[in-house]
């Protein structure tokens, strides 16, 4: 006998008040796939139709990633990034990027100011990290952060880890391990749990949809919030790959299959949302007890 699919109920807060709710999700690997090229990534069509459902029915839908908010908004339909005319209260898709260190408020990007003293090294990490292994990709982050990415030749990840770690001891960055590479960023507290945290205190019900590392930190942000009674309800989504990390995976409250997975799951909360009950999208599964 199979068990009942539990995302009904794990729903059910979101559609009763889906005013005071809101939606927070990855980028990368989560909203679009992982690709070799950073550039050329994508979110889905699907989950894009839905964030767009969506707009003006949740409180708050938010991408909060590691990307810099410009490329986001390169990426991302005007449709989602802007209020609709002729309706002033539907608000647009929240973009943070840079793990928190910069946001885009009212059409505007802000930066942390915290950030500005960093720049230099950011920029210096970058120049020896090209010039040591130029068979990495180093994808600057604008002047906030820098990654280095060994997805092309996986087998030299010790080294790249190695070089991180160096790179920022010696221009005083933090290194943040990522899925086949690291980012070096200023050490400025702000993480996504920290964004996560801002968000979603003081509402009924909170989701967090991410894949990797530095999402294990918004899944912790809604456990504190619920433990402290700033939140009502919290739904850790984890999208699952072969390359997710299981500590994530563990603490989900439920999985998806990749970014499909949770481009269904965004239309089932649409449908939901709308008035549909007995949702049952495809590409998802209950976390291994």
């Amino acid at each position: 006998m199979t068990s009942p699919d539990p995302l009904p109920r794990l729903l059910r807060p979101f559609a009763r008040h889906p005013e005071r709710s809101a939606l927070l999700l990855d980028f990368d690997g989560a909203l679009a796939p992982i690709v070799a090229d950073p550039d050329a990534a994508r979110a889905l069509p699907e989950g894009l139709a839905a964030l767009e459902r969506l707009l003006g029915r949740i409180g708050l839908v938010a991408v909060v990633s590691g990307r810099p908010v410009a490329f986001l908004q390169s990426v991302l339909p005007e449709a989602l990034l802007a209020a609709r005319a002729g309706d002033p209260a539907t608000s647009p898709l929240v973009l943070v990027g840079q793990h928190g260190l910069e946001r885009v408020v009212i059409g505007r990007r802000e930066v942390d100011p915290r950030v500005a003293p960093w720049r230099g090294a950011v920029a210096a990490a970058a120049g020896e990290a090209e010039a040591i292994r130029p068979e990495f990709v180093v994808e600057r982050k604008g002047d906030i952060a820098v990654n280095l990415h060994w997805r092309r030749t996986p087998e030299r990840a010790a080294e790249g880890e190695a070089l991180g770690r160096r790179l920022a001891a010696t221009h005083g960055l933090s290194a943040v391990p990522m899925r086949m590479g690291v980012e070096l960023r200023p050490p400025v507290p702000v993480d996504k749990g920290t964004v996560v945290a801002e968000l979603a205190a003081g509402r009924h019900a909170a989701l967090f949809a991410g894949d990797d590392h530095g999402d294990l930190a918004g899944f912790t942000a809604l456990d504190e919030l619920v433990a402290a009674g700033r939140l009502d309800h919290a739904l850790r989504v984890g999208v699952r790959s072969g390359e997710a990390p299981p500590a994530l995976l563990e603490a989900a409250d439920y999985q998806v299959d990749g970014p499909p997975g949770l481009a269904a799951l965004l239309v089932g909360i649409a449908d939901t949302v709308g008035g549909f009950s007995g949702l049952s999208p495809p590409g998802r599964s209950d976390p291994e007890p």
